[in-house]
């Protein structure tokens, strides 16, 4: 078996923006691969040892990771809220200096700071990857982008509506999507609940290098229309609550239902799941034609293996992107139907 990296820096990914455009690139086409099950049969964790913290309750994730580690050839070790010293006062610096030693890699899901994350990075033996902060749910967005990949055979010129609170999963899909030239993203967020000042200026850099278009609104008047996504996240996400008592009232215009197609007759959807039927989306939506939100949450996995893939390498090592995908546009949902 073998050890921890001996010296060689590894690749943490806690933001989108830790990755370079070419990486960000070459993990959406891998974990497009291995969605499509072109990726071949590879065991690139052969013996070496995954760790898995979540503090917070999850489903698709932790199974995605836990499940495409085992699937790349890792053995597994499953922490809970309660079972490490950092309940007694033991700083992430030292739990991450001890578990560099033991572990090659280590997905962590907190829902707070994102600099928790950012102490147990501070070695350079033990890949770290944020499965979800406060801040940013990156590789979410790794799963939306390898979704997206899957569907259309291209980000490039998607035209995406986002819409709902600009939650840790809005942030790091803007953080991803805006890298991508011809990329229209228009976030719809409710007043007060909206994308960070840091997030939203971050993500306006890379549009503006990069020749895609975002912006937020904080109403559902004037849409543009003819978007080829429209996507949603619940209104409670993990780990937060709301200050204000009447927040539902708030939410309420923002709820994503069958109206929407009327403009937008070929978009598909999608969800992040879990679902709450009757308040973010109707059930009529998600698990009508347009929806290809099971997928995506399918792809939480075949994304997860690419992520994996991607902070096992060593730092130093090269990032190919392929020159086109493989991958064919694949056929599109029918369109909702006329109401």
């Amino acid at each position: 078996m073998s050890t921890p990296h001996e010296g060689r820096p590894v690749r943490h990914l806690v933001s989108i923006d830790d990755l370079t455009d070419s990486a960000l690139r070459a993990v959406v086409a891998r974990g497009a691969l291995f969605s499509a099950g072109l990726a071949g049969p590879v065991r690139p964790l052969a013996g070496r040892v995954a760790g898995i913290y979540f503090a917070r309750t999850s489903t698709r994730t932790r199974t995605a990771f836990s499940a495409g580690a085992l699937r790349l050839g890792a053995s597994l070790l499953a922490y809970g809220p309660g079972d490490l010293q950092l309940n007694t006062g033991e700083t992430t610096e030292d739990t991450g200096r001890v578990l560099s030693g033991m572990l090659d890699v280590l997905v962590a899901r907190t829902a707070g700071p994102e600099a928790e994350l950012r102490g147990w990075a501070g070695q350079d033996r033990m890949a770290v990857v944020n499965a979800m902060s406060a801040e940013e749910h990156p590789t979410q967005a790794l799963t939306d982008l390898t979704t997206l990949t899957r569907h259309f055979g291209r980000i490039e010129g998607l035209r995406v509506l986002y819409v709902g609170e600009g939650n840790n999963t809005a942030a790091a899909l803007a953080l991803a999507l805006s890298r991508y030239r011809g990329v229209t993203l228009d976030l719809r967020t409710p007043p007060g609940y909206g994308l960070t000042a840091s997030i939203a200026a971050r993500a306006a850099a890379h549009a503006e290098r990069s020749g895609a278009t975002l912006t937020e609104h904080h109403d559902m008047t004037a849409l543009g229309g003819d978007y080829d996504v429209v996507y949603t996240t619940r209104w409670q996400t993990t780990g937060t609550s709301k200050p204000d008592a009447n927040w539902r009232d708030v939410f309420a215009p923002f709820q994503v239902t069958r109206r929407l197609w009327d403009t937008s007759p070929r978009a598909v959807f999608l969800h992040d799941l879990p679902a709450h039927r009757g308040e973010e989306v109707t059930a009529e939506v998600l698990d009508g034609p347009a929806s290809i939100a099971f997928a995506q949450a399918e792809n939480k996995m075949h994304s997860a293996m690419a992520v994996l893939e991607h902070v096992s390498a060593p730092a130093d090592t090269s990032v190919d992107v392929p020159a086109a995908s493989p991958l064919g546009a694949a056929a599109r949902p029918r369109p909702v139907a006329a109401r």
